[in-house]
This record gives structure tokens, C-alpha cells and sequence, in this order.
């Protein structure tokens, strides 16, 4: 039978996150069969050993999913070491279990960010192979033309990486800059700024609009509400 640490399979259940969990361990908070275990690492046996949590079993969370429009300047972490916002500031007030950001959107960027404390269910959805398409509306400081686009598409090396987005469109042109329509199966760190920056593309604003079906909206800046099953089964 598959063991796993005694820290994720807390953290499976929906209640804190790995982090958190190891750091109960650590306070000596966790038992296993009984018997007080201070190692976040410990091996358990899933549904065969019991664990409690200050004396008593835990019961698996609710599944929580939500959406946020996250502002532009919050950091997507739950504690920054810097001291500078994050996310979690658009949440102060609300009775939420505990809840984790699904992917990250970088300080400067804006748009659909969704939080849940389903560990497994965020893991499909960032899944590179299995999860869906990320959708994102990108002003860059220039008119793009045709060997922009299929550049982008085609990808590149940058930093040793190769980086490439499924498929890049002009929504609408100015003067001096236009909005680009870009769709990523998947986002690694930074992706769009640094095929971008790679072309000597400015980037002014990076917002993104949809995941897979699911929309923005019109869901307003540091506003965010909880998802319907219906879209928890789509994404």
C-alpha cells in the first residue's frame, strides 16, 4: 500500500497546506495511530492509519473554488517575505476556509486567478497536458504584424527554455501600441513577458481574461465569488 507524508495527506484533505500542515507536525500537534509524530515526513497509510489533529479526527473540507480579479500590484503568495501585499488582501473579512491561488499571476499582471483548497483538483488544471487553455489580452508598446504573431506561435529559446503560445492574435490597433489576444496551454513562469521581451515587444499591460470556458466577466478589480459546480466540472 502507497504511504505518503504525514503533512500531505492533511494538506489532501482540504485543511491547510503542506507548509501549514508540516508546521502542526512540527508543534506537535499530530498524532498518528495514537502516537505524536513531529516529522512532517512521517509515512501513513491513507484511510488505514488515523491521524488526529489536537485530539481529534479530521474531517476532508468542503471543496472550495473560487475566482478572483486580482488587481495589478498584489503578489500571488500567501505571506511574501518583502512585506508587499498579496491576493490574500482581497479576501480580509471573508469566512473562507483555508484556500490556495491555482497558478500564479505576477505582480505586475492582472486578471482570472482562482483559489480552492482541493489540492487534486487544482493539480488537473495546471496540468500542462490535461488542464485548459489560458486565455490573455496583452497591450505592447508597438503595432504588431504577421512575423510577430507566427514568431510567438512558432517559439523560441529564452534562457534555455523554449517558449511558445498556442496561438496569437490582434484584438485592436493604435498609433503606437495594440492589444494582442494570446492563448497558452500552458504558463510557465513569466511566459508571455519573456517571448515578449526576447522579440523586444514592451509589454504595458498583461490581464488574464479566461481559463478554459470560464470567463472574467464582468467581475470587478479585487472582486471575487465563488464558483458553480457546473464550472468546477467544466475546468
Amino acid at each position: 500500500m502507497t504511504r505518503h507524508g504525514v503533512a500531505r495527506v492533511i494538506s489532501k484533505l482540504g485543511l491547510a497546506s503542506r507548509t501549514q500542515a508540516a508546521e502542526w507536525v512540527r508543534g506537535g500537534r499530530v498524532r498518528v495511530n495514537g502516537r505524536v509524530v513531529r516529522d512532517a515526513e512521517h509515512p501513513v497509510r491513507q484511510g488505514v492509519d488515523r491521524i488526529d489533529i489536537d485530539g481529534a479526527a479530521p474531517e476532508p473540507a468542503r471543496r472550495v473554488a473560487l475566482m478572483l480579479n486580482k488587481p495589478r500590484g498584489l503578489v500571488t503568495t500567501a505571506k511574501d517575505e518583502q512585506g508587499r501585499d498579496t491576493v490574500y488582501r482581497c479576501f480580509e473579512g471573508a469566512a473562507l476556509p483555508w484556500i490556495a491561488p491555482i497558478g500564479r499571476l505576477d505582480k505586475a499582471s492582472e486578471g482570472l486567478l482562482l483559489f480552492s483548497n482541493d489540492p487534486e483538483w487544482a493539480a488537473r488544471i495546471t496540468d500542462p497536458g490535461t488542464g485548459p487553455p489560458k486565455t490573455y489580452h496583452v497591450q505592447i508598446g508597438q503595432i504588431p504584424g504577421p512575423k510577430l504573431l507566427a514568431k510567438l506561435e512558432r517559439g523560441t529559446q529564452v534562457q534555455g527554455e523554449r517558449l511558445a503560445v498556442r496561438s496569437a492574435r490582434t484584438l485592436r490597433a493604435g498609433e503606437k501600441n495594440a492589444w494582442l489576444e494570446i492563448v497558452l496551454d500552458e504558463g510557465r513562469n513569466r511566459h508571455i513577458r519573456r517571448l515578449l521581451e526576447s522579440a523586444d515587444v514592451p509589454v504595458l499591460r498583461l490581464v488574464r481574461v479566461a481559463i478554459g470556458s470560464l470567463s472574467l466577466g464582468t467581475l470587478a478589480k479585487g472582486q471575487w465569488r465563488m464558483l458553480t459546480e457546473k464550472e468546477i466540472e467544466s475546468l
